[in-house]
């Protein structure tokens, strides 16, 4: 018997879920309709299904409708993935309409909302998957297998670096995310990945976070000190903004024009916001140290603004240590077929620009040479990781003693990271998780 769904939120992250439910995942998966703040947006999706899939169109419910939408159709879940801010207000009016939820990363932004979350799940008893699709790339999974199978003993420490590139870093500095009080800023949307990753490879609890980091690249005012000169406020109809390497081409006869230009008629949301404009309250380079209750320590470093994209990690332990490697995207020519999606599969963008991708795991232990550690190789976004994911979202039955699937808690435990780095930034002092947020006690469903 197929499960139904409905979606709420339908920005370019909404495709990954509504191409699984309409094409691989059909069998076993209905989608029965679609609601958002856009009707152009809206549209512009049931156009897309249409002529993909020959499906639809889909009814359609603005936001405000999102009751009704539930009422109408009573779906068994709800897929959240509108702006992180709101993730919280769509998750619980969901349960307490009788749905389950699946939710984009992050689960939602502040602790407040945190715990209205947890709240209204021992309210109602209804379930929460968080969809931490780097957890299932083939490449993190072998490393939690590795940790997981004492190869390097007990973990002591681990060194942790992303880099986010001039076209995926600098993404985030011209669309919603660049409000904090929208996306809780880097620390929350993009680095609960990266927390979550660590607390699943420990299986261990943050218990104390400091951090610093600051806007130090993007924004005009840092612009202004490094001299540039002739600013605009966004990149759409600027003449300015023709041969600067940061613009997107937001009139592309595509995605970008469908979705954001030809849908700021409804909403006024401007997606294409120059990235050295005013308005930035969310940091670009940012350095944190977590303790973990099993003493583990993580040093952690993100910078939103490098020549390439990958991280490196190591980790230290009683027996040995291992190294990852990883270059997913390895340069930015400053083209606009690079610029133009932000959300691109870094494996292909390397394959059509000729350049060298690397991916490299190395295990060695006390008093041996290092030795290279292999995977087999997954297809698709996050490292392979998002088609596994899906698969276990939507089919399920699958054998995972490595515990990958992600519930309340994981979403819990990564973002209370990021807001405890936030609140660092902010007063200089060490921040305890239970401070914040006591992890204890809560059913994880």
């Amino acid at each position: 018997m197929k499960k139904k769904y409905v979606m709420v939120g339908l920005g370019g992250r909404s495709v990954m879920y509504s191409d699984a439910i309409l094409a691989k995942h059909a069998d076993c998966a209905e989608l029965l309709a679609l609601c958002d703040i856009n009707n152009t947006r809206m549209e512009y999706y049931n156009t897309s299904f249409k002529s993909k899939y020959k499906k639809g169109p889909f009814p359609m419910y603005h936001a405000s409708e999102f009751d009704a939408m539930i009422h109408t159709h009573r779906p068994d879940v709800v897929i959240v993935t509108s702006m992180d801010r709101t993730h919280h207000t769509y998750i619980c009016r969901a349960m307490e309409l009788g749905c389950d939820v699946i939710s984009e990363k992050p689960m939602t932004t502040d602790e407040e909302k945190c715990r209205q979350i947890f709240e209204t799940i021992e309210r109602t008893g209804k379930k929460l998957i968080v969809t931490f699709n780097y957890r299932y790339s083939p490449r993190n999974t072998k490393v939690k297998q590795l940790i997981h199978d004492g190869e390097i003993g007990d973990v002591i420490s681990v060194h942790f670096e992303w880099m986010l590139s001039t076209v995926h870093g600098a993404d985030y500095f011209r669309r919603w995310h660049r409000d904090k009080k929208n996306s809780g800023g880097l620390m929350v949307h993009k680095a609960t990945h990266h927390f979550d990753l660590v607390n699943w490879w420990l299986d261990s609890n943050p218990s104390e976070v400091f951090g610093m980091g600051r806007l130090a690249f993007y924004g005009r005012e840092n612009a202004e000190l490094r001299g540039m000169t002739g600013f605009f406020d966004r990149e759409y109809g600027s003449p300015l903004a023709e041969n600067n390497p940061f613009t997107i081409n937001i009139k592309d006869g595509g995605t970008m024009e469908g979705l954001y230009l030809n849908a700021e008629k409804d909403d006024g949301y401007i997606r294409d916001r120059s990235v050295f404009s005013q308005g930035i309250s969310i940091e670009d380079t940012m350095s944190v140290i977590v303790r973990y209750e099993n003493k583990a320590v993580m040093t952690y470093s993100l910078n939103a603004f490098c020549p390439w994209e990958g991280y490196r990690i190591s980790f230290n332990g009683t027996k040995g240590r291992i190294e990852m490697d990883i270059v997913e995207q390895s340069y930015v020519s400053g083209g606009k077929d690079d610029q133009n999606n932000p959300d691109f599969n870094m494996a292909e963008t390397d394959k059509k620009n000729d350049t060298i991708r690397r991916e490299t795991v190395t295990i060695q232990k006390l008093w041996q040479k290092a030795q290279p550690v292999t995977w087999a190789e997954g297809k698709g976004g996050h490292g392979g990781g998002d088609g596994i994911l899906l698969e276990d979202i939507f089919v399920g039955g699958r054998v995972d003693p490595l515990k990958t699937a992600a519930g309340p808690l994981e979403g819990a435990k990564s973002i209370l990271v990021g807001i405890a780095a936030n609140r660092s930034f902010e007063t200089r002092q060490p921040v305890r998780i239970n401070d914040l947020f006591p992890l204890k006690g809560w059913r994880n469903i």
